[in-house]
């Protein structure tokens, strides 16, 4: 058995910033769709289409910024507590 003793933290924040972005962006073309179909159906299709675009733009770039800053906090708090009741149990099978 392994034991996760600590936790660098930027590596944690840049795997959330990516996992956050990779979500944002299916959310954001979740949203592109239903912008423009609600364009479509409301007879303003560029309206719709622009808002749509801006969020595939916008998602991944807030997602990606809360993710990094979640995954510092995660790991600085996480390496705080790992050091005083002690770290992840970790089991590897080769």
């Amino acid at each position: 058995m392994a034991v996760l003793k600590k936790i660098v933290v930027m590596s944690l924040a840049k795997i959330q910033a990516a996992v956050g972005a990779v979500i944002g962006f299916i959310i954001g073309v979740v949203y592109a769709i239903m912008g423009a179909t609600a364009g479509a159906l409301a007879g303003a299709l560029g309206v719709g289409a622009a808002v749509g675009v801006l969020a595939i733009v916008i998602f991944p770039v807030v997602y990606a910024i809360a993710g990094f800053i979640g995954g510092a906090v995660v790991a600085f708090v996480y390496n705080k507590v790992a050091g005083r009741i002690g770290g992840l149990v970790l089991e590897f099978e080769e």
